[in-house]
């Protein structure tokens, strides 16, 4: 019997960490960071030429003479470069090299350490060779205190509380998608600046109405941190590690930075004493329901408003926030309604006046430019589009107004039902498929049974009529009935019709629901 070769383990590599450090102060390192750069054998960091490295020098107070230290620096940061790829080639080649290194000692059975300010998985440097190294090699991540976190416990300030929800963004996106994204944000952080990119950031804040509550944050739990108001800082000396944070103004904080302190909610048409400014009328179309169809402009139009001024249940539909006066009226007095917001921005404020739906639809807008127009206002007044509700009847069936259509409200309040009843047989004798607000109400009962009738008189009983209501509210429900069998029964003030032309159709959906279209050829 020969005894079997003997044959050697094969050796084992050593495990890789990417360790997060925090923003700046070595006391912010957590026991297992602290554990772990103060153990393993290779140490790794990134590092500018020429610098000391801002990674090493948290950590170097920790670290043994034994200890390999690893630096990997970065060919180019924020200057030009005359690589053949560009910034970007030149990075990847950096990446694709360094890694290379760090995998010899693994595979030497060294661990190693890269460190990382922050947390290595928010915007660090490390997850460029986390992605290059992690199928090879076993490996740990280490979160960190992010630089976020870190600035707003210097400013003494929560970042969210309640339902808000925090947006964090980099400083070198454009500056109108920022402006954008900052416009549907409660709480936001910007990072990643530098003097190339701060002036549009700011610039960006000002656009979304948020400058006035952010602040300036620099070098973070550091001995060189700086913090001021986004508006006094010199954009010519603002270095990479640094970051703007508009924080939380959710109600009954004391953090918020505004005109007037607290919420206050006045249905009475009070006006304060004159600022010797002019202030603005803002026109704000808050969409069907509920925030998701909330536009950003419009979103941004209600956070800088220091006055909202609306119909009871749609003031409601807006977060209340601190310092902004609420003026909560019934649904018949638009003109009141208008005149009061024209005399609110005169003595200086910035006025919301909002609408459901489209501000320009059969809602306030016309309202405040006919009292601006009256009275010779010299308040500048923008409209601030929002999607109708018969956008949204019409998506949630499928596209029946994907043809020539008019708008009609069945209302006979602010016009006789004998204008009403000539224009829904124009438009049925025209073959428009027809928009239908306002069809009914508690004490209007008829006007839905005498349009049908007057449809059926040029439309065949078949045509298809959408029928939806309290679309993206709680209640929603969208049916399809053909117009003979139109049951005015089923239809109130929260319901909108849209009745098809001759060309309309419906289809099976695959949900067993009815879907309705409407070509966009016509016969000819």
């Amino acid at each position: 019997m020969t005894e079997a070769a003997h044959v050697p383990a094969p050796s084992a590599t050593g495990r890789l960490y990417g360790v997060g450090l925090g923003p700046g102060d070595p006391e912010l390192l957590t026991l297992k960071a602290h554990r772990l750069i103060t153990s393993v054998p290779v140490v790794a960091y990134p590092v500018k030429k020429g610098a000391a490295g801002v990674a090493i020098t948290i950590a170097g107070q920790y670290l043994s003479p034994h200890q390999i230290r690893l630096p990997l620096e970065y060919p180019v940061t924020t200057e030009e470069t005359d690589h053949p790829g560009g910034y970007d080639g030149a990075l990847a080649e950096f990446y694709d090299t360094t890694a290379a290194e760090i995998a010899a000692h693994l595979d030497a059975g060294r661990d190693v350490a890269v460190l990382c300010e922050g947390d290595p998985f928010f915007y660090g440097s490390y997850m460029y060779w986390h992605e290059r190294l992690a199928d090879r090699y076993p490996t740990e991540v280490v979160p960190g205190v992010t630089s976020v976190s870190g600035a707003a416990a210097i400013l003494g300030r929560p970042l969210v509380q309640h339902d808000e929800v925090l947006t964090i963004l980099p400083g070198t996106l454009p500056p109108d998608v920022l402006a954008a994204r900052l416009r549907t944000s409660d709480s936001a952080a910007v990072i990643k600046l530098g003097r190339r990119h701060f002036a549009d950031v700011r610039a960006a804040f000002e656009e979304a109405g948020a400058a006035d509550r952010t602040w300036y944050v620099e070098r973070a739990t550091t001995p060189r941190q700086r913090v001021a108001p986004l508006a006094e800082v010199d954009a010519a000396t603002v270095p990479y590690f640094s970051l703007v944070i508009a924080p939380s103004t959710a109600p009954g904080t004391p953090f918020a930075t505004n005109r007037m302190p607290g919420v206050v909610v006045d249905e009475a048409y009070a006006v304060p004493a004159p600022t010797g400014e002019l202030g603005s009328v803002d026109v704000v179309g808050l969409g069907p329901a509920g925030p998701a169809w909330l536009t950003p402009e419009a979103h941004a139009a209600l956070a800088a408003a220091d006055d909202l001024v609306g119909y009871g249940p749609y003031v409601a539909r807006v977060p209340p926030r601190p310092g902004q006066r609420r003026h909560l009226t019934d649904n018949r007095v638009e003109a009141e309604r208008a005149r009061h917001a024209l005399s609110l921005a005169e003595a200086g404020a910035r006025v919301a006046v909002v609408s459901s739906g489209d501000a320009g639809v059969f809602a306030m807008a016309s309202a405040v430019l006919e009292a601006a127009d009256e009275t010779k206002s010299p308040v500048p007044v923008r409209v601030v589009p929002g999607l109708s509700a018969m956008q949204a009847v019409a998506s949630r069936a499928g596209a029946p107004l994907g043809h020539d259509f008019c708008v009609i409200s069945l209302s006979d309040r602010l016009k006789p039902w004998d204008v009403i009843a000539d224009r829904l047989t124009a438009a049925a004798r025209a073959d428009l498929a027809v928009a239908i607000y306002n069809p009914a109400s508690k004490t209007r009962r008829h006007q839905v049974a005498e349009a049908r009738d007057l449809f059926l008189a040029h439309r065949d009983a078949a045509t298809p009529v959408v029928v939806g209501r309290d679309v993206g509210g709680p209640t929603e429900s969208v049916r399809v009935v053909p117009l003979g069998e139109l049951d005015p029964g089923i239809v109130d003030m929260r319901t909108l019709l849209i009745v098809g032309s001759s060309t309309t159709r419906t289809y099976p959906r695959p949900d067993g629901g009815v879907g309705v279209y409407t070509p966009r050829r016509y016969p000819a």
